[in-house]
This record gives structure tokens, sequence and C-alpha cells, in this order.
């Protein structure tokens, strides 16, 4: 197991393992073979980073069931899934921000992340857990009238696509499994999700063995596995805490401008 950071540092772009304080650093490819440089850098030197590089979020809508009977959903027979922009990707500690010109409601959604290791398309399921690097929490904000704004067509990327709307970290942890993980919201302190992952529909393995049946997922790739009940709108000044028990929380406020 090991918890894997990017930073910026005297204004270079690295990444390493977290160690205590301090991080590892690293050199080369974080997932291909990254080697040790001997360098310590301590943590409260470094500005934190997303934990991947900013590529592309997939995420997913109605993969639990017990949102799913709440709402009356059908469960899905395919992952249900949209994506969000390399542009929206926001580290733990800064701040999400209200778009310009948007005066609607903005709500948190707590989810757990999973993070591509490597070129994965037409994978069985059996297979998978090969393919995935390690899980990060996620916070997949949405500004969601958006989505139903024009009657003709849902807007699901542009709902969650706007800056700061992929926060993500603050590492990414390998070696776990998540199965029998939960996934919490706080809102200034208060709890306002818990829900097991094993409530999903789709596993975090069966998603990446069925999102490669049809498309090829690129190393980096972060697929954001969906949510369950208590996800709320944001107020300005609100902090909110995505806590994923044995594995990281992430931390972020709202800003209103």
């Amino acid at each position: 197991m090991a918890d894997w950071v990017r930073f910026e540092h005297q204004g270079e772009i690295g990444f390493g393992v977290l160690s205590d304080d301090a991080i590892n650093v690293h050199s080369g490819d974080m997932l291909d073979a990254p080697s040790a440089t001997g360098e310590l850098l301590a943590l409260a030197e470094v500005k934190p980073l997303p934990p991947v590089r900013p590529a592309l979020m997939i995420g997913l809508w109605n993969n639990f069931h017990q949102r799913a009977q709440a709402e009356g959903l059908e469960t899905p027979r395919q992952p249900l899934y949209f994506f969000k922009p390399a542009s929206c990707f926001l580290a733990h500690g800064e701040s999400i921000r209200r778009p310009s010109g948007y005066d609607g409601r903005i709500v948190f959604e707590a989810e757990l992340g999973v993070v591509i290791g490597r070129v994965c398309r037409a994978v069985a399921e059996a297979e998978a857990a090969g393919y995935v690097f390690g899980y990060t929490c996620v916070n997949d904000v949405t500004a969601a009238p958006v989505i139903k704004e024009d009657p003709s067509f849902e807007q699901w990327c542009r709902a969650k696509g706007y800056d700061t709307f992929g926060a993500c970290g603050p590492y990414i942890r390998t070696g776990i499994e998540p199965h029998g993980m939960t996934v919490k919201a706080l809102q200034n302190g208060r709890e306002r999700q818990s829900y097991p992952v094993s409530d999903m529909i789709f596993s975090p393995v069966q998603l990446v063995s069925r999102i490669s049946q049809f498309m090829t997922l690129q190393p980096g790739d972060l697929i954001a596995c969906g949510t369950s009940l208590g996800a709320r709108p944001m107020r300005a000044g609100d902090r909110i805490d995505v806590v994923i028990e044995g594995l990281a929380t992430l931390s972020n406020d709202f800003q209103d401008c």
C-alpha cells in the first residue's frame, strides 16, 4: 500500500509517496515504473495538485441500489455515465467556485474515484483489477438545474464540467480493496451522506471492465463511481469534506465568486 501525491514546489511539478509529513520524491511516470530519487520534501512546503495529471473524469449516474429504490429508478443494464473535462479538476484544499453568470443550485456529491493505471480496452471483469492503479476521493460538483435547462437535451456534461467542479485527492492509495469502505460527506462538519461502497450496482472492477467495452480507458483516467442519497446544495463559505474510511479525506470550501 502506498499513497501517491502530485505537487508543485518552487515552480516545478513533481510526485511521490507520502511518508508521515514528508514526500518521498520519485521520477519518471507515476503510473509506469516510477523510481525514488532519494529526495524528501516536507508536505508543508509544497502546493497540493490533483493526484493525477488532468485527464478525463468519467462520472456514473444511478449506480446505487438504495438511491435507485428511493427515487423510483430502474436498475440499469449497463453503467450510465457522463464525462467531466480535464479543466474541471481541483486539488485538495482549493476552492470550488460558482460559475460566472450562474445563480442556481450547486450540489456536492461524495464519491469513490478509481484511477486507471494502464491502457484498458475490452478487459474481462476477472482481469479488471490489474488495470486499476488505485483509489481516491471525489467531489462530483453539479449545477443541478442546468441538466434539464433545455427540455430537448439533458446537459450532464455542462452541468458537471465547469471549472473547479471535479475536486479529487488528496492522494491515490494503491494496494487496497474498497468493497468494505463507507463514503461520507460532511457539510461544515455535519454528516450529510453516508453509504457503503458495497451498495454499488456496478462495483469498481465491474465499471472498469464494462466501460472498457465501449471506450478505451487511458492511464490517469478517473472513474467517479456515483453517489447515493444525501447530496445537497452548497452555500458560500461552506466546507465540504469527502471522507472515505480507510482511504482519505478530501476537503474543499465553496466560494460564491
